[in-house]
């Protein structure tokens, strides 16, 4: 599982920041990719990459702001020119509005695509779940209606015990895979093993948020809850002004960001959506502020690539 910023940006388009996309690579769990939110131009970004839009399968929208959306269509008619077929559906879980939007613009520019969309509005509650992931959403306070999204990865199997049974000199072979499976097993010598009694503890899963465009409010702290990785805007930085700038644009600090996380006890802060005003010097001051808040937090940069590491390997 890993994070892909593909903009990191607010508002509008910088030298240094495109607006905002996150690209959730989760290729070894189900080979698929979901992104959340798409910002203009993440097409492009996604060509300086190694992701394929044939494999995103989802895509989730905080919301309707345009540097959140004006993406959106081109990097559907794209995802058709590639190649996506009937058998290779999209689905889009949005605001109200969101079906309207897409649809407005792939019949004003007589766009077809070659493989199915579906279109889930957001409610609160539990969005989607399956045998690998479940998403929740919750609604968040800015201009427009808003969401932020918490996706818990299911617990992983334990894995089979083998240095335990090469000690006790069961063969290898098929018996493993039985055991394995957590089936009861006759071994030729008359012993009689159960599986259960061979296999390790699971795997925890683990839990990103996504939190874009808010001001600070009770749900956050819900969905961020012992998450392995807080994604949280960070439009503004420390200090009186850019306390009252985040108020009155319906935004967060960096600050606000940083006691999330301390009291949901996340394990890393990830800062994006960051205004065009922290460059250089700007950044490094804004990320010192932070970490003496919650010290094992970063500001990502366009393009990076985070990995979301099961707890045992950190």
């Amino acid at each position: 599982m890993q994070l892909e910023f593909l903009g990191t940006g607010s508002g509008q388009p910088s030298k240094f920041r495109n607006v905002t996309s996150i690209a959730l690579r989760l290729l070894d769990e189900r080979n698929a990719v979901w992104l959340f939110d798409v910002g203009e131009a993440t097409q492009h970004q996604i060509l300086k990459t190694t992701l394929r839009p044939r494999k995103v399968e989802k895509i989730f929208i905080s919301h309707l702001h345009g540097d959140h959306i004006f993406g959106l269509p081109g990097f559907l008619s794209s995802r058709s020119f590639q190649g996506a077929d009937k058998h290779e559906p999209l689905t889009i879980y949005g605001p109200k509005g969101i079906k309207d939007f897409v649809q407005t613009a792939l019949r004003v520019s007589e766009t077809r695509l070659s493989y199915p969309l579906v279109y889930v509005e957001l409610t609160e509650g539990v969005i989607f779940d399956d045998k690998t992931f479940r998403v929740i959403a919750a609604k968040m306070r800015h201009r427009i209606d808003t969401w932020g999204f918490r996706v818990e990865e299911k617990d992983h199997p334990g894995e089979l015990l083998v240095e335990k049974l090469r000690e006790q000199n069961v063969p290898s072979g098929p018996v493993f895979g039985q055991l394995k499976a957590g089936k009861r097993v006759t071994l030729p010598d008359g012993r009689i093993l159960d599986g259960r009694d061979y296999i390790g503890a699971a795997q925890k899963g683990r839990v990103v948020t996504f939190i874009l465009d808010t001001r600070p409010n009770d749900n956050i702290e819900v969905l961020a809850l012992n998450a392995d990785v807080l994604v949280h805007e960070s439009t503004y930085g420390a200090g009186d002004e850019e306390a009252k700038m985040a108020r009155a644009h319906a935004h967060s600090t960096s600050v606000n960001a940083a006691n999330t996380a301390r009291r949901a006890h996340v394990d890393k802060l990830i800062l994006t959506h960051l205004s065009a005003r922290y460059i250089g010097p700007m950044v490094k001051t804004l990320v010192a502020d932070v970490r003496k808040i919650f010290p094992n937090t970063v500001v990502a940069r366009d393009l990076d690539v985070i990995d979301v590491p099961f707890k045992k390997d950190k």
